[in-house]
């Protein structure tokens, strides 16, 4: 009886998380008693895949912070690398979190395992140096967006552009109202979304200079409510707690929600920390502001390797500003609420110019559906036939 085919793989967030559960899907399209093992989420675990290790271990950011943390990063990566080397799996594929999965990988390389790693570092943004390292990691490189394969293919690293999976998940229709109805809100209401990330760090340096913003903005627009997604039971507890520092808990104006995208679909603009909702925001093609907002020493050193005039993927992927950026010490309630009520106020021309931006969020939308999910699976599939 032939074994069912194995597949090594690790998450270390919410967005690997939703990666790596599409990805599994795709793949048991294919090998339908396929197994998972190693570290994902609540949604890789609800499909199957046995997490050795809570997903939430592997979640820290920035050069500084994880020095904390390493002796138990440490173990987690020797934990890991016993179980794929005395039981190969097919191949192992590392989602994101690029300094714990390209160490992995490149052990695991060493000891004959195929090695995959979705989603590129931002070899592109700083540190290029570690080509040169990732190509001792890895056998296949696999990109979610077009830019990000030339410098693979200048190194000689196998790559495959796929495309985001949100890009073909995310349809072209505005389902605007219905989902405002799930947050008992009118058509006619004036709705802001804040969503200052999902990390402990994140909420603590962008959520109280979101929420400030939004009370200042209060005294111009009464009308508005607004909307702050939780990431987990964490992330509710950390912000009902600066609610009612502010004293704003319980209010009308304040509202949790669970889901996201829903709360982005349901809002009129939508206020953000750098990273992957930027890019659904920009699906949904609500206009933005994107905040970025590190831990003084961590900027210090990312600030002098930044390779790129910009930390947003809406700006990134348009190679020009789309959307207006308020990074470290720039991000400050007063600047943030003057773009809420800019946004509030426009009319005529600053109207249409809302609607150009958005056009260029439909272009840059229709670009990344190039298949996500399904395509990674397929050149996964190629890597194994090959060996």
């Amino acid at each position: 009886m032939t074994q069912p085919l194995r597949f090594g793989i690790v998450a270390g967030e919410k967005s690997g998380d939703m990666l790596g559960a599409d990805l599994i899907k795709a793949l048991r399209e294919h090998y339908a008693d396929a197994e998972f093992f190693g570290i994902g989420g609540p949604a890789m675990v609800a499909l199957g895949c046995r997490s050795l290790v809570p997903m939430d271990r592997l979640s820290v950011m920035g050069f500084v912070e994880p020095l904390g943390r390493l002796p138990e990063l440490l173990r987690i990566k020797h934990k890991l690398e016993r179980a794929f080397i005395e039981n190969p799996p097919a191949a192992f594929i590392g989602i994101d979190s690029p300094d714990f999965n390209l160490r992995l990988e490149t052990k695991l390389k060493q000891n004959k395992i195929k090695t995959v790693h979705y989603v590129s570092p931002s070899v592109w943004a700083y540190r290029a140096g570690r080509i040169f390292k990732i190509k001792r990691a890895v056998d296949l490189m696999l990109t979610l967006f077009p830019f990000e394969t030339a410098i693979y293919d200048e190194h000689e690293v196998p790559v495959a552009c796929v495309g985001h999976p949100l890009a073909d998940q995310i349809s072209f229709d505005n389902d605007k109202g219905q989902n405002r109805q799930q947050f008992n809100l009118a058509d006619g209401d004036r709705v802001v979304a804040l969503l200052p990330g999902s990390r402990r760090g994140e909420i603590k340096r962008l959520a109280p200079v979101f929420i400030a913003a939004a009370i200042d903005s209060l005294q111009q627009f009464p009308e508005l409510k607004f909307i702050l997604p939780v990431a987990g039971m964490e992330s509710k507890i950390q912000l009902d707690e600066l609610l009612l520092s502010f004293n704003i808990l319980g209010k009308d104006q304040f509202q949790l929600a669970e889901n996201s995208q829903a709360a982005m679909s349901a809002s009129d603009m939508v206020l953000l920390a750098s990273g992957t909702a930027t890019l659904e925001a920009m699906l949904l093609r609500r206009p933005m502001v994107v905040c970025y907002k590190l831990a003084p020493i961590t900027y210090a050193i990312a600030s002098r390797m930044l390779q790129v005039p910009f930390v947003a993927l809406p700006n990134l992927l348009a190679g020009k500003e789309l959307v207006p950026e308020y990074v470290q010490k720039a991000c400050t309630y007063e600047a943030l609420s003057r773009e809420i009520s800019r946004f509030m106020s426009r009319s005529g021309e600053s109207d249409s110019m809302y609607h150009k931006v958005l056009s260029e969020f439909e272009v840059i939308h229709r670009g990344l559906r190039l298949g996500g999910s399904v395509k990674a699976a397929q050149e996964i599939m190629n890597l194994i036939r090959v060996s």
